[in-house]
């Protein structure tokens, strides 16, 4: 059965996420935004244009204003303003204004971009989502945050935007390299360990199915990781306060992803940063000893990494005071009372970092 949910703003929907088989159903589901009299920009990169651009480009042939496309090349180090700014020349050139629309085919690079660009051109330009990864699907394309790198630093430059629309073609997931669908994996454990056991467990026992892609497995795996999303948007879409439980794995992961020049993909970092978030939570006596274990062989047995041996500790202290969420001298870390139980803790001190870090690099 195909899955539909709304994201609201608390009280009136804002915009809704589609989990489909196929793009077969993307016009109809377009119809209520009138994209006869739009022009349509898709946004995608080298590696996913090949793939399914045309496919998009000819369902829209017709029934759109005009349609065209900017494709910039793969990878994270092409998230950034030099691409943004030859974005807004095809926009320019192309005569885009407020009444026409983008569409962000590919994973969260494309994603975030072409929605910090949605934010930004003529103070405001609707965009759709078309999530093509795993960790996309479960994660970026959700919640309106968008933005690129400045420099080695991670999302620094950003807006809260939301999409008008996201549409989830799970077929996609089969075109992935294995490594790129298991990072996906990383966020979709992040929410099972910060709010919901029950998930967590599901995910243990359907390691298997998940390997195979197994398509009611991961249905199952895409619809409830969005639903924990779109709940902890909908009470704090700005990050004021609950929210910050999605970044759990994130801080020592994004250090560590920053160190590493992005040469990890971001899911496998994060796996790193939610191993050292839980040795935190475990020295602290939150979590047992054999909850730690636990986490790590199911990150493990999804072949996600649990150890790294070519990290200097002190650069990956030093780059967490760059990240966005610390507050003054204060960074907000996400630890576990339990499993499924998740909060924000405010004093975790650089002595525990750098022993959860030390514990990555253990043999």
């Amino acid at each position: 059965m195909a899955k539909k949910l709304t994201v609201t703003d608390g009280v009136k929907p804002i915009y809704d996420i589609y989990i489909r088989k196929s793009y077969e159903e993307l016009l109809s589901v377009l119809d209520s935004m009138n994209i006869k009299t739009k022009k349509i920009c898709i946004v995608t990169d080298t590696m996913v244009a090949p793939l399914y651009l045309d496919e998009i480009k000819n369902m829209l042939h017709g029934n759109c204003k005009y349609v065209c496309e900017f494709i910039f090349p793969y990878g994270e180090e092409y998230k950034n303003l030099d691409v943004v700014r030859s974005f807004y020349t095809t926009l320019i050139n192309e005569h885009f204004d407020r009444n026409d629309i983008l569409f962000a085919l590919g994973g969260g690079v494309v994603g975030d971009l072409t929605g910090y660009t949605a934010a930004t051109y003529l103070r405001g330009i609707d965009f759709i989502q078309l999530p093509t990864t795993l960790l996309s699907q479960v994660d970026s394309s959700v919640g309106g945050k968008t933005g690129v790198d400045f420099d080695c630093y991670k999302n620094m430059v950003g807006a809260f935007y939301m999409p008008k629309l996201v549409y989830m073609n799970l077929s996609t997931l089969h075109s992935l390299d294995k490594r790129i669908f298991l990072s996906g994996m990383g966020e979709v454990i992040k929410y099972g360990l910060i709010k919901n056991k029950e998930f967590y467990n599901y995910i243990i026992a359907n390691v298997e199915k998940i390997k195979q892609l197994d398509y009611d497995v991961l249905e199952n795996i895409v619809y409830e990781s969005c639903l924990m999303k779109k709940e902890i948007v909908e009470v704090d879409a700005l990050e004021k306060g609950e929210r910050a439980l999605l970044n759990f794995g994130h801080t020592l992961g994004h250090s560590i992803e920053k160190h590493l020049n992005f040469s990890m993909y971001h899911g496998e970092c994060v796996s790193l940063g939610m191993i050292g978030a839980a040795y935190i939570s475990y020295k602290r006596n939150y979590i047992l000893e054999e909850q730690l274990h636990g986490i790590e062989q199911l990150l493990h047995q999804l072949e996600l990494p649990i150890t790294i041996s070519n990290l200097l500790v002190d650069e990956v202290l030093s780059s967490t005071k760059h990240d966005k969420k610390v507050e003054g001298d204060i960074i907000k870390f996400i630890l576990l009372h339990n499993i499924g139980d998740g909060y924000i803790d405010k004093t975790v001190t650089i002595a525990e970092m750098k022993a959860a870090i030390e514990y990555l690099l253990k043999e």
